[in-house]
């Protein structure tokens, strides 16, 4: 079987019980999701800790699995759905990564190794693609299984990336801007906060 089939070369793309534009919102949905699944691959790539790279990898499945649903042409059954115990997982895990990292007070500034840097780009990316499908969820019907997933998946991304740094001995880069305090005095004046 060839690799290319030319079905595309119109603008169009096959969905799951379907064929639209490849502009879709659909499209941009899943495609999206496939971006941030790429990104996870190179961070498994660089990863040096066996256990996180393994944690990895199940998220890129349950990637897959979500990307499936979102291919998958309004109004057929998708023959993947992302099962609520994954959420759950997700929290489980957010919960043990921030007692062994715990979130500091300050805003983080995307960095450490390299390999936590690779999970803040891919937490942006799922950033992203969230919004994508909450786009999507405004034209067509989605789960809102699948927004509640990606919003808690960026939560969890950024406390892999607060683990993954603190088992480096790589220690967090806060901002900590001259100008935060005067202009956060400033806004509350205008406000009236104060």
């Amino acid at each position: 079987m060839r690799l290319y089939t030319k079905r595309g070369d119109n603008g169009l793309t096959d969905l799951i019980g379907g064929r639209v534009k490849k502009s879709h919102p659909r499209v941009i949905a899943y495609g999206t999701i496939d971006e941030l699944n790429s990104v996870l691959g190179i961070v498994r790539a660089v990863l040096d800790d066996k256990q996180l790279a393994n944690e990895v990898k199940k998220i890129q499945r349950d990637l897959f699995v979500l990307g499936s649903e979102l291919a998958t042409a309004k109004g057929v059954r998708p023959p993947l759905k992302l099962s609520t115990a994954k959420l759950k997982a997700l929290e489980r895990q957010i919960d043990k990564f921030q007692t062994e990292a715990p979130t500091p007070k300050l805003f983080v500034l995307p960095s450490g190794s390299l390999a936590a840097s690779l999970v803040h780009f891919a937490r942006t990316v799922c950033r992203r693609a969230e919004r994508c499908v909450v786009a999507l969820s405004e034209q067509e019907p989605v789960r809102p299984l699948v927004i509640r997933y990606l919003n808690r998946l960026s939560d969890w991304l950024f406390a892999l990336a607060l683990v993954i740094n603190k088992r480096t001995g790589i220690p967090e880069t806060t901002w900590q801007g001259r100008k935060r305090r005067k202009m956060s005095d400033k806004i509350a004046k205008i406000d009236g906060w104060r």
